[in-house]
């Protein structure tokens, strides 16, 4: 199999650079659609719009419905059409700017994803993750392309709830677990092949960054400030975790994290959140996993407020029962848990969720967090 590595064509990074959105969109096209929510409008409208008219650009805005199902992307893929639009910016989180990638790939236009937070590594990606209209996960869709620009404005990511932060990290750290054990297995990556050594590199190097950054990038950004650490694991999180997840694969913990959206219990979680637990259970199936470094991954997400606990993810109290249903998943044919030099069956998960569960209560204890 053919090593294979993706990538935006563009990527930006700094403080106000909203500012210059209009420079650095102008070279894409001239006719712009900027696809958001109210509360994404008040936020940035002002400097985006005012950037987007000083480089002479026509825009329009399109109302974002609030989940990426595939009848919204082709309501907003219509609109795209209908008005003749060369670029279509998706602002704001994950789901946002996922609809904006697949819309761009029906009308056959450019794509800038501008992310107003940093929970997940969706802006570089080529893919869009479905939900259906009751927020369950549905699977994922690559559109052959990644963005043509992502624009990240670190003040506005660190002017953003902590919690939003804390998401990317957990979505990021499972980036060099899962690449690691997609590596040992010779597993495919998402991008039809599979990994380069540049993008083993780079997922290790997020891993590195989070674990030396990570907690002091979160108190500088719970006051809303943006330091060298943050602008560190701003990259770790929307960057490398983007490249390295796309172009080395995932494993356990993301089949993990994709199933939890079913239990209405864990609606109130991010999927950076949900992968964090995710990273958990793959530690704990993870034969050649040593045990200090296992430790070390779980205090982190413990010092940061990533959830390592039935009871952090809305699971208080599960019954076994719950958790085979994750299990029959992922232990089915084609499963993501497939990525790995070792089988992993549904009981393997099980096993290896309420094994997670004891380690996280066991850690907390231990840390003197309640």
């Amino acid at each position: 199999m053919n090593r294979v590595f993706i990538a935006p064509r563009r990527y930006v990074q700094g403080r106000n650079v909203i500012h210059e959105a209009g420079t650095w969109i102008k070279p894409i096209g001239r006719k712009v659609a900027v696809l958001w929510d109210s509360t994404v409008k008040d936020l940035i409208g002002e400097p985006l719009l005012a950037s987007l008219a000083k480089a002479e650009l026509e825009a329009t805005g399109i109302d974002f419905k609030g989940d990426s199902t595939k009848p919204e992307a082709e309501r907003v893929a219509g609109i795209l059409k209908e008005q003749g639009c060369e670029v279509v910016i998706g602002a704001g989180g994950g789901k946002t700017l996922d609809t904006a990638k697949a819309a761009a790939a029906s009308a056959r236009t450019k794509v800038v994803t501008l992310p107003t937070i940093a929970s997940n590594d969706s802006p570089t990606s080529s893919f869009t993750v479905w939900y259906d209209e009751d927020g369950n996960c549905t699977g994922f869709e690559s559109w052959g392309v990644n963005p043509d620009l992502v624009l990240v404005d670190t003040q506005i990511i660190a002017n953003a709830p902590v919690t939003t932060f804390v998401a990317g990290m957990g979505d990021a750290l499972g980036t060099w677990v899962e690449a690691d054990s997609c590596f040992k297995a010779r597993g495919p990556n998402l991008a039809g092949g599979t990994s380069t050594m540049a993008a083993m590199g780079i997922a290790k190097l997020a891993y590195e960054v989070l674990l030396e950054h990570g907690v002091e990038a979160k108190r500088a950004v719970e006051r809303n400030c943006v330091t060298p650490s943050v602008d560190k694991v701003i990259e770790a999180n929307v960057l490398m975790s983007g490249l390295g997840f796309e172009s080395c694969g995932v494993a356990t913990a993301h089949m993990v994290a994709n199933s939890l959206p079913s239990f209405p219990e864990c609606h109130g979680l991010m999927h950076g959140h949900e992968v964090g637990f995710g990273v958990i259970t793959q530690l704990c199936l993870d034969d050649e996993m040593p045990v200090d470094e296992k430790l070390r991954i779980v205090d982190f997400e413990i010092s940061i407020g990533l959830p390592v606990t039935f009871a952090d993810i809305g699971f208080d109290g599960v019954e076994r029962e719950k958790l085979e249903k994750i299990g029959a998943i992922c232990g089915s044919e084609g499963s993501l848990c497939e990525n790995h030099p070792f089988p992993v069956t549904a009981d393997d998960v099980v096993s290896a969720m309420i094994t997670a569960d004891a380690l996280g209560r066991e850690r907390k204890k231990v840390l003197g967090v309640s």
